[in-house]
């Protein structure tokens, strides 16, 4: 039975004093909680409406001047390069072709002439 009691008393000790309120009070406590949750969800709902209100009502053109407004708000892209030094470029991709192929055309001509030596 000590054994009991001393349970009793460490689980009492372990958890703060806190005064009992009477179960009206929790309950009227717990429905005001819950009636400002609602409350609160009903607010959002309102707006979420008046604002999809006002974006329907809103004319044409003041949408289009939004969309030119936040489009221009934007980070802009890479700059394109100037004609001349994409033409550069094109012209020296051509040119390191043009040696590329060069090249393989001397060495297949160096390996024919060794096969032929080979033969003879």
């Amino acid at each position: 039975m000590d054994d009991t009691k001393q349970i009793e008393e460490q689980a009492a000790g372990a958890q703060p004093e806190q005064p009992k309120k009477p179960i009206a009070e929790q309950m009227t406590d717990l429905l005001a909680t819950a009636a400002g949750a609602l409350a609160e969800g009903a607010v959002r709902s309102v707006a979420k409406r008046v604002r999809k209100t006002a974006a329907k009502k809103t004319p044409a053109p003041v949408k289009k001047a939004a969309q030119t407004v936040a489009k221009a708000a934007k980070r802009p892209k890479k700059a394109k390069e100037p004609v001349q030094q994409i033409a550069g470029k094109k012209a020296a991709k051509k040119a390191q072709k043009s040696k590329n192929a060069a090249q393989k055309a001397s060495k297949k001509k160096a390996q024919k002439k060794a096969k032929k030596s080979k033969r003879r």
